[in-house]
């Protein structure tokens, strides 16, 4: 069989510009712009050889003849080098083979069959190429971002450890330092060693944990991380020892006011300090005090960052995990501590603006608003500049005084929250005006824009909802006091049992207690307090599983059937004495606790003050709100009142009562009390009915009542 003829090399041509008149159709489109794609990412003509297959004229075996070099006119790309060119140059002899294949002569089918197994096995191998060289970039891709996150957590465990170290020199500041040298000081008798204990608390062991247990554990863990890359095992391990810190933030605020005390009391004290801080950067005792309640709080920080770069299949991740879950308890009362800190600092600042106004520096209150704004006068439409300081149950109303150092404000008005109401109201002279009235003024203001306005309005009203809905449950929870459970519920439902410290005699025969041979139980049944005697007995209760259970003695007969407890109690006379407190209470004229005393020798005793409405001229003195019996009682009419004068004997909020050779002494807790007590006496004293005394604060069981029974 003759050898296939040589095809002539085609010459290469100026690739066609594309336009709309010569555009190929869209299945040779396809076919070039594929088979381009594959010559250039496979760099077919630096990969395989240059070459055709040409059969000798004289019949001898084909030989392979290299295109190493080629005249102009034959190729055209001497000029060309680089792999650059000879992609491009594959291109156009593609396109041009494409482009000519209809004047080249037919191949024989053994020619052509051969150049398409050539071409598909070229084609293949390029695939494979291809596929090889994308796996292996997945795969360094995959490398990298794991390297990226292995690095990430190195850098969060190595922030642990330099922080830790950082916090140990902090703390061996505190204990071998402050601490040593002022128990050394107080060892001479210069002031209490209590006080040195009562201020750094249990900062020793704080510091021992740290410095001899996590530590050094996170030191050889960092020097080790190559082969072990975890922290988590060590902080769960560790971790619950962090709630030594429960003790040292509980005794926070109380070491602040002994170091604040102690401070201006003793100069060997104060000058101990003093050159201690000026030793250290002139940073106060205060300031490294903190240090450890903001700790935990960093430890909960960097283990949630850590988490979040720990992989979910990662072995440390149930460890930290675990750890998280017990630093995050003790950062939530750290934060507390915190919060309660800095508000503290916050009502100490305004003290100082305020000249030590009295009562702002108080646990109790909170600042929720401060701010400049405009009161409009209730005589003409003029305005004056004031400032207000809206705490969670008052509102200070202040004129700005003109100084740079010391006294910026001074309280003009304040307006309780109990009572208090907002409303917008509408000015054509004078927008963005609201009102707020009280029970001691009204004032209408004038904010500086209607985002202002808006701001203030929502910040009244929210504090004004918070203060009526711990009134509304506190009055709930004081009403339950006095509640007690029916005969048709005895031993159905379970009873609010009365607190011990609400009472001084047994509710049942009224007998004082004592701790020796009277001591309190209490009925499961109706909750009230008894003595031993009158709690001698037993009765199945349903809501107890009608397990046998300890109950009064009227409780047994109800609940057995019986009617002889209240047989001899119906025939007999109730004493002047015997008026239970809680009944006399809910309808008074006035009730509360008062310090009484007869003689100016004897210690004065806490005692519960009622004016019944149904003996307008008695006042009843009991041992505690919910006593069953009354200690003694006062015939108001026809006593002198005598309101005291600040002395050294007594106090300004002391009063008494005097008729002939009988004295008695009172002291209220504030001058307002006080002022209620005396009004409703002065009418009683001279046989006129009192007026019902508005309360001084919500937090009452009900009725007219001054005070709350404490703990109720």
């Amino acid at each position: 069989m003759p050898p296939p003829p040589v095809l002539p090399k085609p010459k290469f041509q100026c690739p066609v510009r594309i336009s709309a008149g010569n555009l190929m159709d869209e299945e040779e489109t396809m076919t070039n712009i594929t088979r381009g794609r594959s010559t250039v990412i496979s760099k077919y003509h630096r990969n395989i050889d240059k070459s055709v297959t040409k059969a000798s004229s004289d019949g001898s075996p084909p030989q392979r003849l290299v295109c190493t070099q080629s005249s102009s006119q034959d190729s055209g790309w001497h000029v060309w080098s680089g792999w650059w060119s000879e992609e491009v140059k594959g291109h156009a002899e593609f396109g041009e083979q494409e482009t000519d294949a209809e004047h080249l002569p037919a191949r024989s089918e053994s020619s052509s069959s051969s150049s398409d197994r050539a071409l598909q096995h070229h084609e293949d191998e390029t695939q494979d190429s291809v596929l090889n060289e994308e796996t292996q970039n997945m795969e360094k891709d995959e490398d990298k971002q794991e390297q990226i996150k292995e690095l990430k957590l190195y850098k969060i465990a190595n922030e642990l450890l330099q922080t830790e170290r950082a916090y140990v020199t902090r703390l061996h500041l505190l204990d071998q330092v402050f601490c040593a040298k002022l128990t050394e000081e107080a060892g001479k008798g210069t002031f209490p060693v209590e006080v040195v204990k009562g201020i750094f608390s249990n900062v020793g062991s704080i510091y021992t944990f740290h410095s001899q247990f996590l530590l050094p554990d996170l030191e050889t863990r960092m020097s080790q991380w190559a082969s072990t890359p975890r922290i988590g095992d060590i902080l769960a391990q560790l971790a619950p020892f962090l709630r030594m810190y429960a003790e040292y933030v509980k005794n926070f605020d109380s070491a602040m006011d002994l170091l604040k005390q102690w401070t201006e009391r003793s100069v060997q004290f104060n000058a101990i300090i003093q050159d201690i801080q000026e030793a250290c950067g002139n940073l106060t005792l205060q300031h490294h005090m903190l240090e450890p309640v903001q700790r935990v709080p960093r430890y909960e920080m960097l283990l949630k960052d850590y988490l979040k770069k720990l992989p979910e299949d990662d072995p440390d991740c149930s460890q930290a995990e675990k750890s998280l879950n017990i630093i995050s308890m003790a950062a939530t009362h750290s934060n507390m501590a915190i919060r309660k800190m800095e508000n503290l600092k916050k009502l100490m600042e305004i003290y100082e603006m305020l000249g030590g106004e009295e009562d702002i520096v108080n646990p109790s209150n909170e600042l929720i608003k401060e701010g400049q704004i405009l009161k409009l006068a209730a005589r003409n439409t003029s305005s004056m500049e004031r400032y207000l300081f809206l705490f969670n149950n008052m509102l200070l109303y202040c004129v700005p005084k003109f100084s740079l150092v010391g006294q910026r404000f001074t309280v003009r008005t304040r307006v309780g929250v109990e009572g208090m109401k907002v409303l917008e109201t509408s000015n054509e002279d004078y927008p963005h005006t609201f009102q707020v009235s009280g029970k001691e003024r009204t004032l209408e203001l004038q904010a500086s824009s209607e985002q202002d306005k808006e701001d203030w309005i929502k910040a009244f009203k929210e504090t004004i909802e918070i203060f009526q809905q711990k009134n509304e449950t506190f009055k709930s929870a004081s009403k339950e006091v006095a509640d007690e459970v029916s005969k048709e519920e005895l031993g159905k439902r379970a009873p609010r049992w009365i607190r011990d410290n609400e009472v001084t005699m047994c509710m049942k025969c009224k007998e004082p207690f004592n701790p020796l041979t009277r001591r309190r139980h209490h009925c499961r049944a109706c909750g009230y307090v008894v003595c031993y005697k009158c709690s001698d007995y037993k009765a199945s209760l349903r809501y107890d599983g009608n397990k046998l259970n300890k109950v009064c003695k009227d409780c047994y007969f109800i609940l057995t059937g019986r009617a002889d407890a209240e047989e001899p109690v119906s025939g007999k006379k109730r004493g002047i004495l015997e008026i239970e407190a809680a009944q006399v209470s809910g309808n008074s004229f006035l009730c509360g606790f008062l310090q009484y005393s007869t003689d100016r020798t004897k210690p004065c005793q806490r005692v519960w003050c009622v004016i019944p409405q149904h003996d307008a001229l008695v006042l009843y003195l009991y041992g505690a709100p919910q006593d069953v019996k009354a200690q003694c009682t006062i015939p108001l009419l026809g006593y002198q009142v005598e309101d005291v004068q600040r002395s050294v004997d007594h106090p300004p909020t002391s009063f008494r009562l005097c008729q002939s050779k009988s004295v008695h002494c009172f002291t209220a807790d504030t001058e307002e009390v006080k002022l209620r007590w005396l009004k409703v006496i002065r009418k009683a004293v001279i046989g006129e009915i009192p007026e019902c005394q508005t309360p001084v604060d919500d937090n009452l069981a009900n009725g007219c009542h001054e005070g709350v029974p404490d703990g109720s």
